[in-house]
């Protein structure tokens, strides 16, 4: 059965981009607030060299996904410098490829990042499925995007591959819930493991449990491919 995290959107969500009263926080507690990805995985790919990867496995579907976005921005915003953040679409069954194609299309064509807080407002505010490949189309239209690129992206062998890879991905690194951040290829956390006692999500814990995890797997040599 597949978990996955249960959310609160609170007035705390603001309070989860990194501070200094972060540096002086307890460390991540293992088996609570973080478990170990076994085995241990190398960077996606070689822009993360001398870095710490930052990886979150998320799907445009998934409400607790697009509940933890305002938070996950605001804490890139002053990060670490040296993390490379990186997304994982998450593919937990055949339902989900649509979806993951979507992403993977966007990204393709280059306006990914232009529409990626787009594409969950859609999805979720106006309820409409985005991995329909008519109504993506429809939707990219009304923005302006080249649906014939858009299109071919979609049904193109290199993001049918992408998609497979993802499936590969979720489960190589042990992904049993959305949403999910692995750091350094190591150390697996997500805001469902910073409760509060009224099941809330504690963003500022989850934070400097981030902002900790950073720190232990900088003090880790990364795992070389192959």
């Amino acid at each position: 059965m597949i978990r996955t995290w249960l959310f609160a959107a609170t007035g705390a969500l603001f309070l989860f981009a990194a501070s200094t009263a972060a540096l002086a926080a307890a460390p991540p507690v293992k088996d609570k607030e973080y478990t170990l990805v076994e085995p241990p995985m190398p960077p996606l790919d070689g822009k993360s060299a001398g870095k710490v990867e930052v990886i979150e496995f998320f799907y445009y579907g998934c409400p607790h996904c697009y509940n933890l976005q305002p938070a996950l921005t605001a804490w890139l915003k002053s990060a670490p410098k040296d993390i490379v953040f990186k997304r994982m679409p998450t593919v937990f069954r055949e339902s989900w490829v649509p979806l993951t194609r979507t992403y993977y299309a966007l990204e393709a064509i280059g306006v990914l990042e232009k529409v990626h807080e787009d594409v969950f407002d859609t999805v979720h505010k106006n309820n409409v499925n985005l991995g329909d490949r008519k109504l993506l189309l429809d939707w990219a239209a009304k923005r302006g995007i080249d649906t014939r690129k858009l299109a071919e992206a979609y049904d193109s062998f290199a993001v049918q591959t992408k998609t497979r890879q993802s499936l590969q991905m979720t489960r190589a690194y042990g992904i049993t819930g959305t949403p999910s951040i692995v750091v350094g290829g190591r150390f697996l956390t997500g805001p469902s493991m910073t409760l509060n006692a009224d099941n809330t999500i504690n963003y500022q814990r989850f934070g400097e449990v981030l902002n900790g995890l950073i720190e232990m797997a900088r003090k880790q040599p990364a795992v070389k491919k192959g």
